[in-house]
């Protein structure tokens, strides 16, 4: 019998049974130690409960894909209750196999939204469980291996309301995209009723990032595609719900896995975020490689700036990550970056001239202003997203102007 692989380039495996007899769990562990991965092996003898939670080690918890086996024919309640504890305790690659001789739909559906992706049936079957490790194995090979976590998670906060945060960071994704050829994520996490979906002219409706993060114990690429939304630009989104009343329903430590995972599938990860101090809010800055405080040059938004900043700082979030912005900026402006920078007590990062008629306009037909134009705006966007991009506006790729026909 062949030995699990342990070299460094092996696929960490925690092979989980719950609840399964010994003899069918020596079975699935021979099976298992055929396959080409590092193995870690937990038995349980009993489910899962709001009475019992049995320990899962740091090891099993960070492997790089898990396979839970679960008889479910002994109690089918403690047994769905099982899946959904451990699709929140994984948020690799997760296999949730239900043993089971059952045939009822409405039972075998209820299992499948409760995370179980395998059926097999009983008495267990050494061939039919082979196969399936087989198969995951092949799946699992051809992106695991890929995985990197090297992505930059950049988040966007304005100091109040209708200071332009949502044009930044959806401006900012498109340039990185189209000037720079990165592949880049945009997140609407606002609560509810966010525009960046508005501003690309995509529907969002069935793309949001509240929902991928309640998923997060399945989450994988194949999950990734089927929540998101993808610009014509190759910009991809996750949207906020468009509904009023929405209930955000999620909490800290599954977006945080949520965002740890994206960050391993994309260049750049950009958040688009409502000012606030709540528990996601300083999860999301404290995650981010950078943190962008947008405001304008008028009294009311650097006043909200200031108190902004002060908060951050009694809430000990990193003030080197903190970048401020000043957008719709002109040298006529009654407030001068000096006055504003002495009311903060920080240097201003980034001005960003004021566009406003153009952007309107482009926000109306759902079609971001080309990162090509020659305004100001434009200018100063493609100076700040070489400087994320690392590379120079010289090597930024320019569009190639379109000839149209005449009768068009």
């Amino acid at each position: 019998m062949k030995q699990p692989n342990q070299s460094s380039s092996a696929i960490h495996v925690a092979m989980l049974t719950v609840n399964v007899d010994p003899d069918t769990v020596g079975e699935i562990r021979r099976a298992a130690a055929d396959m080409p991965w590092a193995l870690i092996r937990m038995t349980f003898e009993s489910y899962f409960s709001t009475t019992n939670r049995p320990h899962l080690t740091e090891q099993a918890i960070n492997a790089q894909a898990c396979i839970v086996v679960i008889d479910f024919d002994k109690n089918p309640d403690l047994a769905l209750e099982t899946a959904e504890f451990l699709r929140g305790s994984f948020y690799h690659k997760l296999a949730i196999v239900a043993l089971s001789s059952a045939t009822d739909p409405d039972l075998l559906l209820r299992a499948m939204r409760a995370g179980f992706s395998e059926f097999l049936a009983e008495p267990f079957d050494y061939g039919e469980f082979t196969e399936m490790l087989v198969r995951l194995d092949q799946r699992w090979s051809t992106t695991i291996a890929h995985v990197r976590n090297s992505g930059k998670i950049l988040s966007f906060f304005g100091a109040k309301g209708g200071v332009g945060t949502t044009t930044l960071a959806v401006h900012m994704a498109m340039s990185l995209v189209q000037a720079f050829k990165k592949k880049v994520l945009i997140i609407d996490n606002h609560a509810q009723l966010g525009h960046v979906c508005l501003y690309l002219g995509l529907d969002g409706n069935h793309h949001q990032f509240n929902e991928l993060v309640r998923n997060v114990g399945r989450l994988d690429q194949d999950l990734l595609r089927g929540f998101i939304a993808t610009h014509a630009s190759g910009l991809d989104v996750l949207s906020s719900p468009d509904v009023h009343g929405s209930l955000r329903n999620v909490d800290t430590e599954s977006v945080e896995r949520t965002l740890e995972f994206l960050s391993t599938q994309y260049d750049f990860v950009l958040l688009d975020c409502e000012a606030s101090f709540d528990d996601i809010s300083l999860a999301i800055i404290a995650l981010s490689n950078l943190v962008y405080l947008v405001a304008t040059p008028e009294i009311g938004a650097i006043r909200d700036l200031s108190r902004y900043v002060d908060g951050l700082i009694q809430n000990e979030q990193a003030t080197d990550k903190l970048q401020l912005i000043i957008n719709r900026y002109s040298s006529s402006e009654a407030v001068t970056i000096e006055q504003i920078e002495k009311a903060v007590r920080l240097q201003i990062a980034i001005k960003i001239a004021n566009n406003y008629k153009e952007l309107v306009e482009s926000v109306n037909i759902g079609e971001p202003v080309p990162f090509a134009s020659k305004s100001d705006f434009s200018v100063q966007l493609m100076k700040w997203a070489t400087a994320l991009a690392g590379g120079t506006e010289a090597q930024a790729q320019r569009p190639v102007k379109k000839r149209f026909a005449l009768w068009r």
